[in-house]
This record gives structure tokens, sequence and C-alpha cells, in this order.
């Protein structure tokens, strides 16, 4: 049987659609290699959301084409995002692409593979979106000790900048039963820590069952034995509600930190957004969250040169970033995608100015970030292990204020060697650029 090696780029989301697709393909009996550039058919699960995704997504393909042209690999496919949003451009502008597959033909990777290795000639398949599964057996990309889980997928909101409901659909949701089904499997498998995910995770459940089920679904989540951490990412600010903040506050597993993703808050951008909140709604918004968890983490992204975005619209965001203090944030530059409502929008900014906006944003954040960490110092934290760094030869991991891929690591010293996955208590005793480091206490 043929090997088969996967590239999986852009978000976790994304990562779980790859990790289903090589496990369809190892039940089928192919090879799976760990690096793909030593397999002969490698899959690209491409990211297609903003312009800087997508080139990333031609520049693989690209490094993969001078190996098939050396003979060391001898089919690339393409699927995810970038497949489904330009089809049949693909081969037509890189014709070393044997196959393009859509979202909807994941359902069907290991036959397609196998019709495009016995037929050997250009394959290309776009089936219903709706096709794609929601949910089945994964091979796992992260290390046993946490996991992903996507409770939904697509979006609904339609935000005028955003492509992801043209490419992936509108909002769909699990069943509550087949994710408390997969996070006990994930937990059997060694998961101390389970990461929701979707588009939209507030959304959860509205779909099937009429209203938000976000809250229910964490309070069955937390009487999983052997998870101790419960994080949830991608919370849209319009349905965050009392339930929700009671039962995070109130379930110890359920770490107190919440991604909120509220893009501006300037009332004239948010408009042209499609967004429904503003200054004053999200700044009590926020208020009540810590009010009811003082020791919340809040993480957001913004988005600065949104077409029509002002001197003043821009001012008013850095007085509201530098007010409330996030603990975590990420800035994004506006990315004029085709086939939404904001690419057609007057007023379009210049990249120089988006530029130095978000670099302004984001010097603010990193003082931010400093400062709380340097009032860290003297206390103890919980942290989940994750390895040695060779280079700083010393210990790192994470806290329950920090998620995976995003956010930053606290390293530390111990005598005691621990295994990752292990949770072990450590005294922050200084900062090295906004990463905290110490030593274990335990």
């Amino acid at each position: 049987m043929h090997s088969v090696g996967i590239v999986s780029l852009g978000c976790s989301k994304n990562q779980i659609d790859g990790e289903m697709l090589m496990a369809a393909l190892r039940n089928a009996g192919y090879e799976l290699k760990d690096d793909a550039a030593l397999a002969e058919i490698v899959i690209v699960n491409t990211c297609g959301f903003i312009e800087s995704a997508k080139r990333e997504a031609i520049e693989e393909i690209l490094e993969l084409a001078k190996l098939k042209a050396e003979g060391k690999i001898k089919k690339i496919v393409v699927t995810g995002c970038l497949a489904e949003r330009y089809q049949s451009e693909i081969m037509r502008d890189i014709p070393e692409v044997d196959a393009v597959l859509g979202i909807g033909a994941n359902a069907d990777i290991a036959e397609n593979i196998g019709k495009l290795m016995s037929e050997d000639k250009p394959l290309e398949g776009f089936p219903d979106k709706l096709k794609m599964p929601l949910s089945g057996e994964r091979v796992l990309s992260t290390p046993s000790y946490f996991a992903y889980i996507k409770i939904a997928e697509g979006c609904s909101n339609c935000c005028t900048y955003c492509a992801i409901p043209y490419i992936r659909g509108p909002f769909r949701s699990r069943t509550m039963e087949s994710i408390i089904e997969e996070a006990k499997g994930l937990s059997e498998n060694g998961a101390r820590e389970i990461i929701l995910i979707a588009q939209d995770t507030t959304r959860y459940g509205a779909d099937i069952y009429g209203a938000p089920y976000l809250a229910k679904l964490l309070r069955e989540l937390a009487k999983i034995s052997g998870i101790e951490w419960i994080r949830v990412l991608y919370c849209y600010p319009e349905l965050i509600n009392d339930e929700l903040l009671d039962v995070i506050a109130g379930e110890d597993k359920i770490v107190n930190y919440l991604d909120i993703p509220l893009q501006h808050v300037s009332k004239n951008v948010l408009k042209r957004m499609n967004r429904m909140m503003d200054y004053e709604s999200i700044s009590a918004l926020i208020e009540k969250i810590r009010g009811k968890m003082p020791d919340i983490t809040l993480r957001t992204t913004f988005m600065v040169g949104f077409p029509g975005e002002t001197e003043e619209d821009f001012s008013e965001l850095m007085s509201f970033a530098s007010e409330i203090k996030f603990d975590r944030m990420g800035c994004f530059m506006y990315s004029q995608e085709e086939n939404t409502p904001a690419a057609k929008l007057p007023e379009q900014i210049d990249e120089s100015v988006k530029r130095e906006r978000a670099e302004a944003l984001d010097d603010l954040q990193m003082e931010i970030m400093q400062r709380k960490a340097e009032e860290a110092v003297g206390e103890e934290v919980t942290v989940l292990t994750e390895g040695f760094d060779r280079y700083a030869e010393c210990f790192f991991g994470r806290s329950r204020a920090d998620a995976p891929d995003i956010d930053g690591k606290i390293f530390f010293t111990a005598e005691k060697k621990p295994r990752p996955g292990e949770f072990v208590k450590v005294r922050i005793t200084g900062v090295i650029d906004g990463d905290k480091i110490g030593e274990r206490a335990d």
C-alpha cells in the first residue's frame, strides 16, 4: 500500500480535519508518514481565510512541487479551505498538483486517493460542503496530554469581512452525545486538557437544540474523570450570558479563561463589520465577567485597517485596549477578501497605515503583558509540563492562563525532572520578554 503524509496549515479546526483524514487513510491500509516529504502522496490541508494564509499554502505547495520534480514524492493533493474556495483555479495555476478536493470530499478521502493512484490522472472533487463529517476517528497530531475538540462547523454570523460562511457553510453543531463520547475517549488516551473550538463556540447547540447549549455541554464534560482542564476558545461576545459565566466560575475543571474575538470597539467600524456590540456594551460585558471571576484570563483579537477606519476610530481602539488591559491579544490587519461585502466598501485603507496601526497596538499589548507578568513574580502556579528546552536548559509548560499554540510558555528549573503531561507547582521568579520564568516548588 502507498504511503501518505499530511501538511496541515492554519487553525486548530483545520488541524482536526487533517487528523480525521489521516485516520480514514490509515484505516484503509495506507502507511502514514510523520514527515510528509518522505511519503509517496502528500496532502496539503490548506487554510484560505486571509491573504497571508493563502500565500503560506501556495508556498508550501510549490515547495512540494520541487520534491515531486526531484522524484521524491509522487502525488500532491490539496484539500481544506483553499481547495474549497478556489477549486479548479488551483490545478490551472499550479499544474504540479494532482488532485484538488473540497471539504465535502473529506469523508471519501481514501476512495479519492485510491482513484488518483489507480487511474493516474488529475482528479477534482467538490461535493456539497455540508457532506463534510462533523466528527470521526482521529490520528492525533497533538501530544497525548491535550487535544482539541471541534464542537461545531461553519458560521452563520456573516461578518462583512469574513469568507468563512462562504467557504465552510452555515453553522452546524455536533450532538452533545458525540462530543462527550469523544472527550471520554481522549481522556482514556491520556488527555488531561481538552480545548473546545468552533468558529463561534457560544452559539453551540442553537441550531439543533433551539438555544445555545454551551453551558450545558460544559457541565457534562466536567464530569469526565481524568480531564483536569477544560478550555473554551472563540466565544462571540453577544451570547456570553450569566448561565455560561456561572458554569465557568463554578466548575473547577473549566479554566477561568475566555477567548473573545471582539475585532473592534468603534461603533462606526463595528456597524460596517456587521457586529452587534459597541464600546459601552463590550465594556459592560467585561466588567461583568471580571466581577464574577476576578482571576479570569481574557484573550481577544482586534482587526485594524478595516475600510473606513478613521484615526479617531483607531484611537478609540487604542484607548480601550489601554483601559481594559487584556491578558492576551492578537492583532490582524484587514485583508480584502473577494466575495465578501467588505471588499466592495469604499475607503479601503493603505497597507502602510494598516501596518503602523497593527504595530502600535502590538507594542501597547507587549507593555501590558510585561507589566502583568512582572506583577506575578513570587506567585505559585500550576503548570502543565510540555518539555525541556535544550537551549535555555530548563523545562517549559503552560498554566491555566495559557492556551496552546497562541499564548506564551512558563520556563522553569526543576531538581526533580517532570514528565511531559505532568502537573507541577512553579514559583515565578522573573520575566523575560513577557514570558514568566520560575522554579519547581512542589
